[in-house]
C-alpha cells in the first residue's frame, strides 16, 4: 500500500512539473513575440543565430534558478514551521539537515534544468526568424 502511494505521489509530481515546462515554454514564446523587433534588429547586425539561442537560454537559467531558491527557501521555512507545531519546540533537535540539503540542491538543479528545457523551442523559435519579417511584425 505505501508502494502504492509512492508511485501515485511520483505521477502527481511528474504531471505537475510537466505542466511547469508547458507554463516556461508560453512565457518564454509570449517573450520571444513581444522581442520579436529587438530579435530582428539584432540579426540585421549580424547576430548569429546561436547567439540568440544562448541570449533565451540564459535568461530562462537565470529564471529558473531565481525561482528554485525562492521556491526552496519557502519550503524550508514551511518544513520548518510543521516541525515546530508538530514537536511542540522540539523541532531545532529534530530538524533533518541533511537530508533537506540533498533534496534542497536537487530542487535547485532541477528547477533550472526544467527551466532551460522549457526554453529551448521558443530559443529555437526566435533563431530561425527572419530579420526582415521579425521587423515588420507588430504585437
Amino acid at each position: 500500500n505505501l508502494d502504492e502511494m509512492r508511485v501515485r505521489q511520483l505521477w502527481l509530481v511528474s504531471l505537475s512539473l510537466l505542466v511547469c515546462v508547458v507554463g516556461i515554454i508560453n512565457a518564454m514564446l509570449m517573450s520571444v513575440t513581444e522581442r520579436s523587433r529587438e530579435i530582428g534588429t539584432m540579426k540585421c547586425l549580424g547576430a548569429l543565430d546561436r547567439f540568440v539561442v544562448e541570449i533565451f537560454i540564459i535568461e530562462s537559467s537565470m529564471q529558473g534558478l531565481v525561482g528554485s531558491v525562492v521556491g526552496v527557501i519557502l519550503g524550508i521555512m514551511v518544513t520548518f514551521l510543521m516541525f515546530l507545531f508538530k514537536y511542540k519546540g522540539l523541532a531545532v533537535h529534530a530538524f533533518p539537515g541533511l537530508i533537506l540539503l540533498k533534496y534542497t540542491l536537487f530542487a535547485l538543479v532541477l528547477g533550472t534544468v526544467l527551466s532551460v528545457v522549457g526554453a529551448l523551442y521558443p530559443a529555437y523559435v526566435s533563431a530561425k526568424m527572419e530579420p526582415a519579417e521579425a521587423m515588420r511584425r507588430e504585437v
